[in-house]
């Protein structure tokens, strides 16, 4: 009964724009608070479209395989303008969001490359779903992450996971984090597979 009851207030919250638009975003917020509206107040928000089952993310968005063909020139393209070996941002884009271009996160964090609002204003990102924009921060992050760490792999990875202030603050060592840990493991691992061509 409550959630029929969260339904109805949503359909009656909504703007008459939104019915005449067509057009409805999703947020959910680190607090796990999700929020609906058709005036997105930020990138983090994503557009839903309305089916015959309601209202739900494009099936094109959760497509691994179709989207993993469709950037793959553009993050080797990206890469190589970079320095960075195209199997290594493969394989971060493939642990953060599957190359799902609108994926947030529950920290806040957007996009194929998961870039958080802070790491997308210092590389000078405007909208964090857009794939160039985002693989081209993203490639330019983890590369300011290598040269800091001497490229330091696995201090680039936690770094990049947990932020290069954790990593300094533990005496240059990946941070005590289970999530960090696994991150480190999982991309490594993703490298190698994508490095081989076995994935």
């Amino acid at each position: 009964m409550a959630r029929i009851s969260t339904l109805l207030c949503i359909v009656f919250l909504l703007s008459p724009a939104t019915w005449a638009s067509g057009k409805l975003y999703k947020h959910v917020d680190a607090n796990g608070h999700v929020r609906y509206t058709d005036r997105p107040a930020h990138d983090g928000y994503v557009e839903l479209k309305l089916t015959l089952k309601g209202w739900k993310a494009p099936e094109t968005y959760a497509n691994y395989k179709a989207n993993r063909i469709k950037y793959t020139p553009l993050l080797t393209n990206v890469s190589q303008k970079h320095g960075l070996p195209g199997w290594l941002v493969a394989a971060v884009i493939h642990a953060e969001s599957l190359y799902n271009p609108q994926a947030v996160s529950s920290a806040g964090a957007v996009g194929l490359m998961q870039l958080m609002p802070g790491t997308a204003q210092r590389y000078g990102v405007y909208n964090r779903q857009n794939p160039e924009q985002n693989i081209e921060a993203g490639v330019r992050y983890l590369s300011d992450l290598l040269d800091m760490f001497d490229n330091n792999l696995d201090l680039a990875l936690a770094a990049y996971n947990a932020g290069e202030n954790a990593v300094k603050r533990y005496g240059y060592r990946i941070p005590p984090y289970k999530e960090t840990r696994n991150y480190v493991r999982k991309v490594k691992a993703l490298s190698l597979s994508y490095k081989s061509n076995t994935i």
